[in-house]
């Protein structure tokens, strides 16, 4: 079963949110290789959010190779070529590592301090959120 939960004060717009969310359940196993998801309206319908937003979240899963579409039947979670996946995993996190890198030396902070806490969060030494 699919579940999505929407914040209307987070800054991440919905279709990612939507995106991200569906993401994060195939790459845990949650949703399964043919898992049938929801239609596009159905799905709109549930969030209360507009049809085009849940389109778009969608277009953007089978652009990244997550879900498929098959005409007439619906859309379903795609056979996921894990080394693909992981080589996209290691793009976003350097991704978000730049931004992180580029904070720290705003902030004064040392290479070494922010390995630590890199570390620290890492190992779960603290909830993440």
């Amino acid at each position: 079963m699919i579940n999505i939960v929407i914040s209307q004060t987070s800054t991440e717009p919905i279709y990612e949110q939507i995106k991200n969310q569906i993401k994060q359940q195939i790459l845990a196993g949650t949703l399964k290789k043919g898992y049938a998801l929801p239609s596009i309206r159905v799905l709109a319908k549930e969030l209360n959010v507009s049809v085009i937003t849940t389109k778009r979240a969608y277009e953007e899963l089978e652009k990244e190779g997550f879900i498929v579409t098959v005409p007439a039947r619906g859309t379903f979670v795609a056979d996921i070529d894990r080394e693909k996946v992981s080589e996209l995993g290691i793009q976003e996190i350097e991704n978000d590592l730049k931004g992180i890198v580029k904070k720290a030396k705003i902030f004064g902070v040392d290479l070494q301090r922010l390995l630590e806490t890199i570390e620290r969060l890492y190992k779960g030494d603290e909830p993440l959120k």
